[in-house]
């Protein structure tokens, strides 16, 4: 390569499915770049999928902060975060179109951020089929033309080495990073010209000057070629694809050679974003641990000095992680992701040290939920203060304290984002929880008019207690809610006894007579008698809550199920599937459509019982391959039938 550009810090995510190896990668990145190493033991010990790891190296004495994203789609709002904050993000994919389901989803949030990236195939020695038809699967799900870098040279089923595409020479991998020229092989001499050509092509379609040197059969030089690449791929036009195995630490030397070449600047991801020019450091926070014990943030312009204040805050603490441990630094350059100390209060997605905040991305609507009650009833203030520190570390956490049912509910992703979020509130925060299923908020009514008549008579010592009242009770059309009315003429009821029946009234509807709220329902008080002496406001109260209680049994109650709207998104090759899912939970199809932006997506709408949705999103991953999503609002009340 030539014209190397000098560079200051740059960033880059790893980003893909859980198990193509991510962290594998970090792991061969860093050691490449001399990066201090953890130990097997300390490297098992990491929470699966949830945890983002970042770290520093320098790599032929240029600095780089390296994110090693978590590949569950359950926090795939982390990964959408840390992406907001890198020059560059690598997809690290296997060799197996059918282990990469969820790839169209990253290269969407990718094109959607404006992000270049790199297509890392890890794994490459377990390729089992055509390399060019594991290229068209991929190339199906981008926008971007993807532009191979290499290909893989074969011994029987045996990975051995590649062929470097843009000066058409071969390889065969050694131990570990190492690889020896070789000569080309002769069956592979027409797939080279062939796939030499295509890249030559694709850097074409994205310059006229370049397009007319190839008409006129002038051969593009490696040089040229290097720079069309470099210059596409920072501008997001052309997707670089590589290929390695990480845990053998082939392709990782070539993988780095690509990103000091090829990713952006940091001051071209400023410019991009908009945030470049001005002295005064600027940070912006992507991720928090313990509502701002810990923040990890991107500088994005100016060198920010440990004690500076940022925002009405002040930093305590800069810290880099190049290995085992974390390093606090005095001072750290626009470009670096670093963690800082002690910015109490601050959430994710803050930006300090400007007058505006950059877009960030919103949390994705909850797909699951869990009520949560602490083990020890002492620990109920302990548990609130936990989840707001929680859902400020993690906007796609949140918490609802549901009235009808009296619980406290954890909404997210999916059942293994809650199960970490609980698993923090007893690490952490030392609170312990019960979980289990919420409870559906059942409501009642009655099918039939009723009338009423109630007498409350007691004599004690003193005055007595009496009320009498006679009422009509009768259902209303749904979603009409309670009603009182007062028909009492020729002051049988007197007018200060009246406010009591229309509160008792309103009170017996807390709990029908199947147990549950009753709505939809009306109370005419239509006669009645009273004692000048021993009625009073608390014996109308009495009579007509006896009144009510008896006349809703009466009036043959049903029980109402919340109905929820559900919108469902999946690749059309499950819209299918996605319907017979919502009809065998007692789902009402409403029609489909594509989803708007999304070609080759469709919206599924019903209309479903809240009782059939809980794990919804756990049937609804495994029959799409992980990719369907869906959300979801209340919509009616409707006569429950199981």
């Amino acid at each position: 390569m030539t014209g190397q550009k000098a560079a200051g810090p740059r960033s880059i995510a790893l980003i893909g499915p859980q198990g193509a190896g991510k962290s594998t990668l970090f792991d061969a990145l860093m050691a490449a770049a001399g990066a201090p190493q953890k130990r097997q033991s300390e490297a098992r010990g990491r929470s699966v999928a949830a945890e983002a790891r970042l770290g520093h190296c320098a790599f032929l004495g240029e600095r780089w902060s390296i994110l090693d994203c978590a590949g569950s789609v359950e926090f795939a709002f982390e990964t959408e975060a840390a992406l907001t904050a890198v020059d560059l993000a690598v997809v690290v994919v296997e060799p197996t179109a059918e282990r990469v389901a969820n790839l169209p989803l990253l290269l969407k949030s990718l094109e959607q951020h404006g992000l270049p990236h790199f297509i890392f195939i890890n794994k490459i020695d377990s390729l089992a089929g055509s390399f060019s038809d594991l290229i068209a699967a991929f190339q199906a799900h981008s926008a971007r033309p993807l532009a191979p870098r290499q290909l893989p040279i074969r011994a029987g089923d045996a990975v051995i080495g590649y062929v470097d595409v843009v000066t058409e020479r071969a390889y065969r991998y050694g131990d570990k990073q190492e690889v020896q020229p070789i000569e080309l092989p002769a069956a592979m001499i027409e797939a080279e010209r062939e796939a030499h050509e295509g890249l030559a092509e694709a850097l074409a379609d994205q310059d006229d000057a370049l397009m007319e040197k190839i008409l006129e059969d002038m051969a593009p030089t490696a040089d040229e070629l290097y720079a069309h690449l470099s210059k596409d791929q920072a501008k997001d036009s052309i997707v670089e694809v590589l290929i390695g195995s990480a845990s053998r630490g082939h392709g990782v030397f070539r993988l780095w050679k690509a990103l000091r070449h090829d990713v952006p600047l940091a001051l071209e991801t400023a410019r991009r974003r908009g945030v470049e020019g001005g002295d005064q450091p600027a940070v912006q926070i992507f991720k928090t641990v313990q509502a701002g014990k810990l923040c990890y943030g991107r500088i994005w312009r100016g060198a920010l000095r440990d004690g500076a204040t940022l925002g009405g805050v002040r930093v305590g603490g800069i810290y880099r992680f190049a290995g085992t441990d974390s390093v606090r630094a005095p001072e750290a350059d626009a470009g670096e992701l670093v963690a800082l100390g002690r910015l109490d209060g601050v959430s994710t997605g803050a930006f300090l040290g400007a007058s505006d905040n950059e877009p960030f991305p919103e949390p994705p609507p909850p797909v699951y939920e869990l009520a949560i009650a602490p083990k020890d009833r002492k620990d109920d203030v302990k548990l609130s203060a936990a989840l707001g520190k929680l859902t400020q570390d993690d906007p796609s956490l949140s918490v609802e304290h549901r009235i009808e049912t009296g619980e406290t509910i954890l909404k997210g992703q999916g059942e293994i984002h809650l199960n970490v979020a609980i698993e923090r509130l007893s690490s952490i925060y030392n609170v312990e929880v019960a979980v289990s299923a919420p409870k559906i908020a059942y409501k009642e009514t009655i099918r039939r008019a009723v009338s009423q008549h109630a007498r409350l008579k007691r004599q004690t010592g003193g005055h007595g207690q009496f009320a009498d009242v006679k009422l009509e009770i009768e259902p209303r059309p749904r979603g009409a809610g309670f009603l009182f009315t007062d028909k009492i003429v020729g002051g049988a009821i007197p007018r200060n006894y009246i406010p009591a029946v229309r509160e008792a009234a309103e009170e017996a509807m807390q709990k029908g007579p199947l147990g549950y709220p009753v709505v939809d329902v009306a109370v005419t008080l239509v006669d009645g008698t009273f004692h000048a002496v021993d009625s009073s406001d608390m014996a109308f109260r009495t009579a007509t809550r006896m009144g009510v209680v008896e006349g809703l049994a009466k009036a043959e109650p049903f029980l109402l199920e919340p109905v929820d709207h559900v919108v469902v998104s999946v690749p059309n090759a499950f819209t299918a599937a996605a319907q017979r899912l919502l009809s065998g939970r007692r789902g009402q199809i409403m029609g489909y459509m594509e989803k708007p932006g999304w070609p080759g997506w469709d919206d599924v709408e019903a209309l479903a019982p809240a009782a059939e949705l809980h794990d919804l999103i756990m049937q609804l991953r495994s029959d799409t391959m992980g990719l369907g999503a869906y959300r979801r609002r209340f919509d009616h009340l409707s006569e429950a039938r199981r």
